[in-house]
């Protein structure tokens, strides 16, 4: 019994979890198609409401799949892939009663995807084991290449596509990780 009750509180915690994960606000991209799609089918303002009760199940349909798939892809690529309009709706500029972005670190103002340099379609960052970091870059044009780094003591060894680029010290990389900080 307590197993079942443990199986099902964790089946909820993943529920819950994929909803704040996603369910982004968004332009709700294909639910505007479909409601587009009723006002022309036909002029008559009854005929419309008949067309809609019919299409209930689609607007459902279509709602979850913006409010699931499509309005979390604008969030975090600043750009609806159904409209194609950017900014995403949470960028919009408006007149907050609530400002917080003035006391934000900049990195938590700009879409996450749009700050990758250009040219660059996904970063992946892993770590094989306790002593190495590698960073793969997948670019736009199919290339990519693999930052790795090995701690060896106090030491990192830094190796770019399997070359041997430099070592740096503790307080070296703790220097450039601050002006990293500092650039953004």
């Amino acid at each position: 019994m307590a197993l079942q009750q443990k199986g099902r509180a964790m089946a909820l915690l993943v529920m819950v979890a994929s909803m704040g994960l996603g369910g982004c606000m968004g332009q709700m991209g294909l639910s505007g198609m479909v409601t587009k799609g009723n006002l022309s089918v036909v002029d008559n303002r009854y005929a419309r409401a008949g067309v809609f009760m019919l299409l209930s199940p689609v607007y459902g349909l279509a709602a979850t799949a913006d409010l699931f798939v499509f309005n979390t892809i604008e969030f975090w690529s600043g750009k609806n892939p159904i409209t194609g309009k950017s900014p995403a709706v949470v960028d919009m500029k408006a007149n907050p009663v609530i400002k917080v972005n003035q006391h934000l670190d900049p990195a938590l103002k700009k879409v996450p995807l749009a700050m990758l340099p250009q040219g660059v379609r996904e970063v992946e960052i892993s770590y094989p084991d306790e002593h190495t970091a590698q960073m793969e870059v997948h670019y736009l044009d199919g290339r990519r290449s693999m930052m790795r780094g090995e701690k060896r003591g106090e030491l990192m060894d830094i190796y770019f596509d399997g070359r041997f680029v430099s070592t740096l010290s503790r307080a070296e990389l703790e220097e450039r990780a601050n002006q990293g900080k500092a650039a953004a």
